[in-house]
């Protein structure tokens, strides 16, 4: 009972500030980079919520093992989304410091993009299955790792040269990110409490978010102002 507590009240303020700031900075954002920074916090928050929500209503019912194919399902819908959240960041780093070339590194994004998806979509994934294979989990989550290195080096290049206030910790946010899913991909399955790393794994993204809603902040005086 305490684990369903202490998950279900963590995981409703994680999804409520996601989506709640990510819809204000669609709704209200003057710039086309906030509003992409809002569209990634609320892929974020939906995508979080297909998995979180059966999580939740697992521990407060007849337990995980129980629900395996509704988590299963979350986990695959939340793969797809957290894909698709860091093409996102990648357009969010190329806006916020201006970027007009290197062109290339957009198609390499698109690229392991696309195969992250592709992966997940493999039926061998046996994403409703109580015990999927390890191997696929391992798989699908190399272009991921690979997405996410680049978007550390771009930040750490490009918040470094331009000084920036907003996203100098980003690099440290993503690394962070990954640094505690990995373990979980890996050894979760074997050691169950390995699992527990998601929580700082989430409180890693509720930094990013943070650091998206002070770039709406930001706008908010000039748009007083005027």
């Amino acid at each position: 009972m305490a684990q369903a507590i202490a998950e279900t009240l963590f995981d409703l303020v994680y999804l409520s500030f996601a989506l709640t700031a990510g819809i204000i900075m669609l709704r209200r954002g003057q710039s086309s980079l906030v509003k992409r920074a809002g569209l990634m916090s609320v892929l974020l928050g939906a995508g979080d919520a297909f998995h979180l929500l059966p999580r939740c209503y697992a521990l407060w019912t007849t337990g995980l093992e129980a629900h395996a194919a509704a988590l299963g399902a979350g986990k695959f819908i939340t793969s797809i989304t957290m894909t698709a959240f860091y093409l996102l960041l990648y357009f969010v780093w190329r806006e916020r410091y201006q970027v007009k070339e290197r062109k290339e590194l957009t198609w390499v994004m698109a690229g392991l993009c696309a195969l992250r998806i592709a992966l997940c979509l493999l039926p061998q994934n046996l994403w409703l299955s109580a015990d999927p294979p390890l191997t696929f989990g391992i798989l699908r989550n190399i272009p991921f790792a690979a997405m996410g290195v680049i978007i550390i080096i771009l930040f750490a290049q490009e918040g470094q040269k331009a000084a920036d206030p907003v996203f100098r910790f980003m690099p440290l946010a993503v690394t962070l990110s990954f640094a505690f899913y990995l373990p979980v991909v890996l050894f979760s399955g074997r050691y169950p409490l390995v699992g527990m790393l998601m929580i700082p794994k989430t409180l890693a993204y509720v930094w990013v978010v943070w650091m998206c809603w002070r770039l709406y902040r930001q706008e908010a005086p000039k748009k007083r102002k005027e």
